[in-house]
């Protein structure tokens, strides 16, 4: 027999044992008539609640639609660019290389600038927009079209480099938004939509579920940084950071910030950050400048079979307390070492990632309340949280300030500027009156980086540095924007 009619008498083979199949079920239970009763049967048995369909071919419930969450949001992410002067070839390559691979391929709109696109969300009528702190980084332009094909221009307003997090804003009125859902109340399965402008394509909207929460993917490097994302399915690729992550209510519920990928294009796994963290950074910075870090005060490990012995717990959950900070706020309210917190403010925690996310929705000052196990009974301690300096004080930006021991005018200095120079600290100077530094030759725009040896960032560092000084001879050190550094002394 050839092969022809090998798969031929194959083919035929099947179809009667498929045939036969359907004959045996279909006969022998009565038909379909009987199928459709026992779906009937199965709905009646469900919790209040959950509801069955009894096609089982369908790939969404017939009662969900994304069109009016798609149309209600579209209108309220914007595409961004940004335009970074060249500072150097080596400054040039590192932001290139930075950029292409978070969001897209760079070009040069000419021989001295680097280009990169992003997204951002509409957060009022009055054009306070959010996007991610990476899509904004270092820009010394940023430009922002919105999807009437209206362009703008955008100042940073203020940024949180430990939530990647970014608030800029467009001189406008009337403008559509987005407003913010609860985020906590995200539920894994739940349908939401990402919308912002994947490869410079605006307005794209795609569908997908929240695959897990309090995802931690080690992106922020940084200690301090609350890396806790959703994590869904919904696809997103590079132009797509800073844009929207709503339900389908057309709630703000995320701002998607990255993907898991080994070829940097999507390849399932996209992330966001929670809503309820972006709306605090966002309030933070409008209210007072910047971001204002809570702190519960404890260093943690998170729970295994080896630590659940040792707590003498029967179950693997919570999270262990390796140690009690020093005049923090756990140690104020009687959390001790080798106790386990179960939860925050009725959250249950049972990894770092969501241990970091329940306490950065909160300021210093607020109090939360933290139940925990301590030899295998349970407890509950009401902690107010503090800053990372150990009190409970809101600070507020000092945009500028005068110092007569050096009779200069100081600015602090944004995030982004640090970033352009290269810098994690420093205090620019932005008026020059008679003092030691004019007599130095030291003028406007000079960044001083270090005063005797001690990091200088704002108003306190300074004073702090001079008035520590016993010997009354100060010893400067800093930069100008063009990257010449300057070190010397005087006598006060």
């Amino acid at each position: 027999m050839n092969n022809g009619l090998k798969n031929f008498a194959f083919g035929l083979l099947g179809g009667f044992i498929v045939l036969a199949i359907y004959l045996i079920v279909f006969s022998s239970k009565g038909g379909q008539g009987d199928l459709d009763q026992k779906a009937e049967a199965r709905m009646s048995v469900q919790p209040e609640g959950v509801k069955m369909y009894q096609t089982q071919f369908s790939a969404l419930p017939q009662d969900i639609s994304f069109v009016e969450a798609a149309e209600s949001t579209v209108n309220a992410v914007v595409h961004i660019r940004t335009e970074i002067k060249q500072r150097s070839s080596s400054y040039d390559d590192f932001f290139g290389s930075l950029r292409e691979y978070l969001y897209g391929s760079p070009y040069h709109g000419n021989s001295r600038s680097l280009v990169g696109f992003g997204s951002g969300v509409v957060l009022s009528d009055d054009g306070y927009i959010v996007t991610n702190n990476h899509v904004v980084e270092g820009a010394d332009n940023i430009e922002v079209t919105f999807n009437d094909k209206r362009k703008m221009k955008a100042v940073v307003v203020g940024t949180d480099p430990t939530t990647d997090i970014a608030l800029i804003k467009v001189e406008s009125n009337n403008l559509p938004f987005l407003v913010f859902g609860n985020s906590d109340n995200v539920k894994i399965g739940e349908w939401v939509l990402a919308v912002g402008n994947p490869f410079n394509l605006t307005s794209t909207v795609t569908a997908g579920i929240v695959s897990a929460k309090a995802r931690n993917i080690n992106i922020l490097g940084n200690g301090s940084s609350v890396d806790s994302f959703i994590q869904t399915d919904a696809v997103i690729n590079r132009g797509n950071s800073g844009g929207a992550l709503v339900n389908t209510n057309g709630e703000l519920v995320g701002i998607n910030a990255a993907i898991a990928s080994r070829t940097g294009v999507y390849e399932g796994y996209s992330f966001a950050i929670p809503a309820n963290i972006v709306k605090k950074v966002v309030d933070d910075i409008i209210r007072f400048g910047e971001p204002q870090r809570a702190y519960l005060g404890v260093e943690i490990r998170e729970m295994d079979e080896e630590l659940a012995k040792e707590a003498g717990e029967a179950e693997i959950k919570g999270v262990y307390v390796a140690r009690v900070v020093e005049n923090g706020g756990a140690e104020a309210a009687g959390i001790k070492a080798g106790d386990v917190i179960l939860e925050v403010n009725e959250r249950q925690v049972n990894t770092l990632a969501q241990l970091l996310e329940a306490v950065g929705q909160y300021r210093p000052g607020e109090t939360v309340s933290v139940v925990a196990l301590r030899d295998g009974k349970k407890f509950t301690k009401e902690v107010k949280l503090r800053n990372q300096d150990g009190t409970t004080e809101v600070k507020k930006r000092e945009e500028f300030f005068y110092n007569a021991d050096l009779g200069v005018t100081l600015e602090r200095l944004r995030d982004a500027d640090k970033s352009s120079y290269g810098i994690t600290h420093g205090l620019k100077i932005t008026e020059v009156k008679d003092g030691v530094l004019r007599r130095g030759g030291i003028g406007k725009d000079f960044i001083i980086l270090q005063i005797n040896g001690q990091k200088v960032d704002n108003k306190s560092d300074l004073e702090r540095a001079l008035n520590g000084n016993g010997n009354r001879s100060v010893r400067v050190q800093g930069m100008y924007p063009n990257g010449m550094k300057i070190s010397f002394e005087f006598i006060q």
